[in-house]
């Protein structure tokens, strides 16, 4: 067993994921290494800066372009998307996806919408089988029969779903994130659609599991194999995994429970802790000390609660909370400085004028504000966050200090107008930095 520090351990699971201690891919393929490092992409449609997938890239690929994931998956076919936790995966995983998609279609809920909706699923197969592509939108709703599913109002967006997830369609393009769907022989290649075992598609999926949280426990495996995983089945598997060296047990200082690691990293995570960093992991460019990185709402490092074990920092995404409930602000992305999570802020774009909008910023130490290193780092992280966006101006009036603020704007100038959209009611409001 293995014992790190929290400050190893944070390490180790942002450089695995690609997050540390710089960017280190450039490009469409360097793209396609940074989801393959990430193991799953999870998709979000709501785009307030722009959406969290791209954010999540452009934290890891130095010149990421809005959409470069779109391109390898369905334009070049290297990755596939589906999932009710919607998320793309490498094309070459799908034949053990294939065997949840069929384990999906014997669950109580898919019965049932099976029966209810079975002509519509037949309607929507046969237009498939027939060569088409489709998406909800072909459908009109005087045509349809209404229905009351967060999945849509239509009887055909049911059914296209429903076919979706049971593996009979897949998504072959995007329009405006609007899924368009073809038969699932149409988008993936041949070698795609081989059959494999049950019993090796979950080994594979269990450890595709530990790679892709760094150090876990694995929580939740009913909901990621789609059946009831006994207590001892997984004590076999992890017995049988560390007997062989495919996994390994990691006791982390301040952590309660022991964790699994991905077996092939020991001697990584013995450098790690040792003060030394992986030659594999050198930056492209600029460390996460000399230019700061904003967090995606949804990156794994910090979505879901692991903000906290991992950096000590409370992070919860409050877009869906009611605007009265919110202790920071809309679309709040946390700020990567080194190896630590330092602050927050909360962007919005206002496409009509170009303009980066910040409604908000707030550090966990407000001797922070004043620190040059600091500052120099935030004005770098702001201006590639900037080139993403293409904005053509930056709006922090909302931010104090003014120094801060002015390394936001990248200018000494007064900003020229105070905005107010987004800000929280004056009770509730923190002030920007303290």
């Amino acid at each position: 067993m293995l014992e790190i520090s929290a400050v190893t351990a944070r390490r180790y699971v942002m450089g695995r994921g690609g997050l540390w201690p710089g960017r280190r891919w450039r490009g469409l393929a360097g793209t396609g290494t940074s989801m393959r490092a990430m193991e799953d992409l999870q998709l979000d449609p709501l785009v307030v800066v722009a959406r969290a997938h791209d954010l999540a890239l452009h934290s890891r690929v130095a010149d990421y372009t809005i959409d470069d994931w779109a391109t390898l998956t369905y334009e070049r076919r290297e990755f596939f998307d589906w999932g009710g936790w919607l998320a793309v995966r490498p094309m070459e995983e799908l034949p053990y996806f294939r065997v949840l998609m069929r384990r999906e279609r014997e669950q109580a809920r898919w019965i049932e919408i099976e029966r209810e909706h079975h002509e519509a699923i037949e309607e929507m197969r046969a237009v498939l089988r027939a060569g088409r592509e489709v998406s909800n939108r072909d459908f009109a709703m005087r045509d349809r029969t209404r229905i009351d599913s967060y999945r849509g109002r239509k009887d055909s967006a049911l059914a296209l779903h429903y076919l979706w997830r049971v593996g009979e369609a897949m998504v072959t393009r995007r329009e405006r994130f609007e899924r368009v769907y073809a038969l699932t022989e149409a988008v993936a290649p041949p070698e795609a659609l081989r059959e494999v075992d049950p019993e090796e598609a979950d080994e594979m999926l269990l450890r595709k599991q530990i790679a892709a949280d760094g150090l876990t426990r694995l929580p939740g495996l009913t909901g990621l194999l789609r059946r009831p995983v006994p207590a001892a089945e997984l004590a076999e598997r992890r017995a049988r995994w560390l007997a062989a060296g495919d996994a390994i047990e990691v006791r982390v200082e301040g952590w309660r429970a022991t964790q699994l690691a991905v077996g092939a990293d020991s001697a990584r995570i013995e450098a790690l802790e040792g003060g030394e960093i992986p030659q594999d992991w050198a930056p492209l460019a600029t460390t996460t000390d000399e230019e700061a990185v904003f967090l995606s709402p949804l990156d794994p490092v910090s979505a879901r609660g692991r903000a906290k074990p991992l950096f000590g920092f409370d992070y919860v995404w409050e877009v869906y909370k009611p605007v009265e409930l919110r202790s920071f602000g809309y679309y709040t992305m946390p700020i990567l400085w080194g190896d630590r999570l330092v602050g927050r802020f909360d962007p919005k774009l206002d496409r009509s004028s170009g303009t980066l909008v910040i409604n908000g910023l707030w550090l966990e130490d407000r001797a922070l504000a004043r620190d040059v290193a600091f500052g120099e780092a935030l004005e770098r992280g702001m201006a590639r966050f900037v080139q993403l966006l293409g904005a053509g101006r930056v709006d922090a009036t909302a931010v104090s200090p003014t120094a801060l603020r002015r390394r936001l704007t990248g200018s000494r100038d007064r900003p020229r107008r105070r905005v107010t959209n987004g800000r929280l009611p004056a009770a509730k409001q923190r002030e920007a930095v303290r």
